[in-house]
């Protein structure tokens, strides 16, 4: 069947926007397990990914690994298979949480592969999801639960997190970091809160702080599989029980449904997200207002930056730097070969008066 002219150019139209919006896989993974060799894993790991382009972080611990990561779809894909043919890799990784989405451009600034205690920070060593952890609940059952009168909803994320974005009825406990966690459970009272469900961006943090509910007496703690990112993969839009956007820690900033890119935006300063109409330039307002004298400055350097093409952080900007210098010196040292314009008078002309 033949096509007329315009019906191939729609199609051809929306092929290249689906292929630009799609340039990059993003996966996020995480896997609690015995990993008390990570040192040894660390090497391989961050070659294996610098060598395909993928950028991103993974953190190893003794506990596991977390991290998110981007590159091309065959990148991540091959990643994906190393991991479950290497024998450094083989089997370790199985039943591990992860969830792929997509961007239109690098979401990272460049790789690393870090080693730490936790793959996500709590210092309770009474949590321990390896031998404890909350009941899972898939994201199609989460509408039932939380709807729920006897069910205590608590956002498990930080604050600049929870005002992005959060589910309706969601209890917000004020944290800036989640070693702060401990102290807003130290406040609820277990006999008023039989039942309490809990999520968290990726699923990771709840599987902390499930085991840490049920290690201080809660009887009955849930928590969302695969967080806010698989609810939102999962659960159509007209079906939603969460308002906002789901901030992620990359240049995306945030996703919506679908996984789609979001329209918030980071501040330079703080790193927070804003939505674009909270932006002063770079910056939220706290940070605008509050500015030292050189942050004019470098929100200049940013924007002259963007308009050559060029990135202002990361890989990319020290690579960008780094030919600027090799330019510079390679100039420097031209001019001290070329002669200077005295040098060049005629040999036969009289000398000149001094």
């Amino acid at each position: 069947m033949l096509h007329p002219p315009a019906m191939i150019e729609l199609e051809e139209t929306a092929a290249n926007l689906s292929e630009r919006l799609n340039r990059f896989k993003v996966l996020a993974l995480y896997k609690f397990a015995d990993f008390k060799d990570c040192a040894a894993l660390k090497p391989e790991l961050a070659q294996f990914c610098c060598a395909r382009g993928i950028r991103g972080t993974f953190i190893l611990a003794p506990e596991g690994i977390n991290g998110t990561v981007a590159g091309t779809p065959a990148a991540i894909d091959e990643l994906m298979n190393w991991f479950e043919s290497s024998p450094l890799w083989h089997g370790r990784l199985a039943g591990a949480e992860a969830k792929f989405s997509a961007a239109s451009e690098m979401p990272f600034l460049r790789m690393k592969v870090r080693l730490k205690p936790e793959i996500v920070t709590l210092r309770a060593p009474e949590a321990d999801p390896s031998k404890l952890t909350g009941t899972y609940v898939e994201a199609r059952d989460w509408n039932r639960l939380i709807s729920r009168n006897d069910v205590t909803l608590i956002d498990t994320r930080n604050d600049y997190e929870v005002k992005l974005g959060t589910f309706s009825n969601a209890r917000d406990p004020g944290t800036q970091s989640f070693t702060e966690f401990k102290d807003y459970v130290a406040k609820l009272d277990p006999a008023a809160h039989p039942k309490v469900a809990m999520f968290c961006t990726g699923g990771i943090r709840c599987e902390k702080a499930s085991a840490y509910m049920l290690s201080q007496g809660f009887k009955e703690v849930f928590h969302l599989k695969g967080g806010i990112l698989k609810y939102l993969e999962t659960v159509p839009e007209a079906e939603s029980r969460f308002n906002g956007e789901c901030f992620v820690f990359d240049e995306r900033v945030s996703v919506v449904h679908g996984l789609a890119e979001g329209e918030a935006v980071l501040c330079r300063g703080c790193r927070n997200p804003i939505l674009p109409h909270e932006a002063v330039g770079s910056l939220c307002m706290s940070c605008a207002e509050a500015a030292p004298a050189g942050a004019s400055e470098r929100e200049r350097q940013m924007e002259l930056a963007r308009a050559r093409g060029e990135a202002h952080l990361g890989d990319d900007a020290a690579a960008t730097a780094a030919r600027n210098k090799a330019a510079k010196l390679a100039r420097r040292a031209a001019s001290r070969k070329a002669p200077s314009p005295g040098s060049l008078r005629d040999p036969t002309s009289p000398p000149r008066e001094r």
